[in-house]
């Protein structure tokens, strides 16, 4: 019996390593399609329509990380490309939990153009990477530590999405800002969580807690940067004004810890290139 479901696997592997860059070129697409006819019944206030069409976005994009994961024999985390796959599927999802939410029809909108670019640059960037990991990723932390920080990237997007168009609409604003405080209590949390998991992972690997690596200092000023919006929104310091600008610098800083690090000369040595 185990010799039968062993050559079923092999045989699932091999199928699945050629049908791969396929599913890569096809699938995001669809994709795309469906989030894009989900916004537009959004718009038009066919709930159902919209939420049906939402639900396969994550659904196929998850596909997607599915099938890398057994062509890869690994959980596809270990590159920029990976994680974009992973951000575009969260992304997906919290846009949909903050139209059901909070009924703002236009967030599938805004949406589907973040889903978009994350999922083209993953797929133009894609490859089946070495399935044997460096001794470093060989941890029990690797995975929760990388979905913990994609889950929370997704939420700070909509809360930024949130303070862009607060930003403009001065009346409603203030109700606005108080879904974007929601997601950023959740989004800040589980950005608390990566960083102690990755503090644990460091001491492990590398026998620091903390190294003040250009991606660890950026991960802190992320970090203090969305403590100061909660500071000011719980104390009712500034306006809203500052709130949204606040928002939006908080997700800048995010970008820059996520990605804007690799482009960074002093980042030639980090660890946390990749």
């Amino acid at each position: 019996m185990m010799e039968v479901l062993s050559h079923i696997a092999k045989a699932i592997y091999a199928l699945n390593a050629v049908m791969l860059p396929i599913l890569w070129f096809f699938i995001p697409w669809v994709a795309i399609g469906f989030s894009v006819i989900a916004s537009i019944f959004a718009f038009v206030d066919k709930r159902k329509l919209a939420v049906f069409f939402g639900i396969c976005v994550p659904i196929l994009i998850f596909f997607i990380i599915g099938s890398q994961w057994i062509a890869a024999l690994k959980p596809p985390m270990s590159t920029v490309s990976d994680t974009r796959w992973w951000y575009a599927f969260f992304a997906s999802l919290a846009a949909l939990f903050t139209y059901l939410r909070w009924r703002y029809r236009w967030v599938l909108s805004f949406s589907t153009v973040l889903v978009s670019v994350f999922l083209i640059l993953a797929q133009r960037s894609c490859s089946l990477t070495d399935p044997i990991l460096v001794p470093a990723l060989q941890s029990p932390w690797f995975m929760p530590h990388v979905t913990v920080y994609m889950f929370s990237y997704s939420l700070m997007g909509c809360a930024f999405l949130i303070g862009m168009v607060a930003l403009f609409k001065k009346e409603s604003g203030l109700e606005m800002l108080k879904s974007a405080d929601t997601l950023v209590y959740i989004g800040t949390a589980f950005l608390t969580f990566g960083m102690l998991s990755g503090a644990i992972w460091a001491k492990a690997a590398w026998g620091h807690f903390w190294n003040w690596d250009p991606k660890e200092t950026w991960a802190l000023i992320t970090w203090l940067v969305y403590m100061l919006y909660i500071h000011l929104r719980i104390y009712r310091k500034g306006g809203i004004g500052l709130w949204c600008v606040l928002l939006i610098f908080a997700f800048a800083c995010l970008q820059m810890c996520w990605w804007g690090v690799n482009l960074l000369p002093s980042a030639a040595d980090s660890v946390h290139v990749y």
